[in-house]
């Protein structure tokens, strides 16, 4: 089943930012994880989340979305994001 991850990103720092986008789109892309949405124009329909930036992810399983979350590639590549950025993070089951 697959599992969409959503993040809502505030970037501070768009030149190192883009670092962090060099190293993680080739880990991503080895995790089977795709882009289904990337920094697009979005509207609040209902209630009282303000998000920034809106990045989904498909990845193939949780279990995929787990081990590239907590494997050491990402873990690297995470406290350049944290550097430049702040982040919500959630994942939710496919159907």
């Amino acid at each position: 089943m697959a599992a969409y991850v959503i993040f809502d990103v505030e970037i501070s720092d768009p030149q190192q930012y883009q670092s962090f986008m060099l190293g993680v789109k080739p880990a991503l892309e080895a995790a089977g994880a795709r882009y289904l949405a990337r920094g697009g124009t979005h509207k609040v329909y209902e209630g009282d989340w303000n998000p920034r930036r809106i990045v989904l992810l498909e990845f193939p399983s949780v279990a995929a979305w787990e081990e590239f979350y907590n494997g050491a590639t990402y873990q690297g590549l995470k406290s350049v994001r944290d550097a430049c950025s702040s982040a919500r993070l959630v994942s939710v089951d496919g159907l």
